[in-house]
């Protein structure tokens, strides 16, 4: 694997399937080469939107209230009015009815402000309602990369804070993230690893990060870094199974001498880092012992959880 493929968190096994995948906009269907968005929408000319991504597993979101807490929270914050989650959640149940998608299926909801009626920031200037995307894909992780490891790459570009652009929000704004990316990339990495303002280690350009020393499991504050479902659930799980976690400012020295690394996210759950800017972390071992039993628990709760919704549907109808 080099570092100009696509190898990293969301890196998925390919699916042919998908190009038959039809996708939802504003409650109507679209094949995949015919799904489009005004050039006046409000996300495409100021990054003005906000999104979830959701896993469907045995033919159940995975943790969709949570999900939905979220996009509410988003919606709250940037003043974006939205539909209730009854109606998000059937949007999202008509989009695997209408494909005929039942597990390993990622989709990504997003919702922006809607089309203007000439490009500026001014939401008066919103012509009609939101804009409401759902794009749902055939999406299994590539099993090389939890394998493999990532490698990663402290960027220069650092996790604004939240008077500046709270990074709570899950919104279209992430050209930050892609530019430390890009770096990542150049330096022959695989994801990058972001510093807040304090020089403190905070997030991955695209998932959260943890380091396990000496048994105990250590995370960022979480000021500068998306308040991510599975960085949740683990932290939860941990404590379930007496785990310590510290949820701490920490710097580039303790991850250097970390026993093990990981990044979370939605898609992948969790994967093995193996070095980070050339250091390997540890003794090398993929994955690390806490990693591979951390691992377990969030795959124990993701199930769980799927199972409490199947039985709640079983019930209600």
């Amino acid at each position: 694997m080099t570092a100009t493929e696509d190898i990293s968190t969301h890196s998925a096994v390919p699916d042919e399937r998908n190009q038959d995948v039809e996708i939802y906009i504003n409650g109507e269907f679209f094949k995949r080469d015919e799904a489009k968005i005004s050039v006046f929408d409000s996300g495409f000319l100021v990054g003005d939107g906000i999104w979830e991504g959701i896993r469907l597993h045995h033919g159940e979101f995975a943790f969709l209230d949570r999900h939905l807490d979220r996009l509410e929270a988003a919606a709250a914050a940037t003043h974006m009015p939205i539909a209730d989650r009854d109606f998000l959640s059937a949007a999202l149940q008509s989009v695997v009815a209408r494909n005929k998608m039942y597990d390993d299926v990622h989709l990504r909801l997003m919702i922006t402000r809607g089309n203007k009626k000439t490009p500026s920031q001014h939401p008066s200037n919103v012509v009609g309602g939101v804009n409401m995307v759902i794009i749902a894909e055939h999406k299994r992780a590539n099993p090389a990369v939890a394998e493999a490891g990532l490698s990663l790459f402290t960027a220069t570009v650092r996790r604004p804070p939240p008077d500046t652009l709270d990074q709570k929000l899950n919104c279209h704004s992430k050209l930050h993230e892609v530019v430390a990316l890009i770096q990542a990339v150049h330096a022959g990495a695989d994801e990058a690893l972001m510093l807040d303002p304090t020089g403190a280690v905070a997030t991955c350009n695209a998932t959260n990060f943890f380091i396990i020393r000496n048994g105990e499991v250590w995370t960022s504050t979480g000021q500068y870094n998306l308040n991510g479902i599975t960085r949740e659930l683990i932290l939860e799980v941990a404590e379930a199974n007496n785990i310590s976690c510290r949820v701490q400012p920490f710097s580039l020295t303790d991850v250097y001498s970390a026993d093990e690394a990981f990044a979370t996210g939605t898609f992948a759950g969790l994967t093995p880092v193996r070095e980070v800017d050339g250091r390997t972390i540890g003794d090398g071992t993929l994955p690390g012992p806490m990693t591979a039993s951390l691992s377990r628990l969030y795959q124990q709760a993701v199930a769980e959880d799927v199972a409490e919704r199947s039985r709640r549907r079983s019930s209600a109808d």
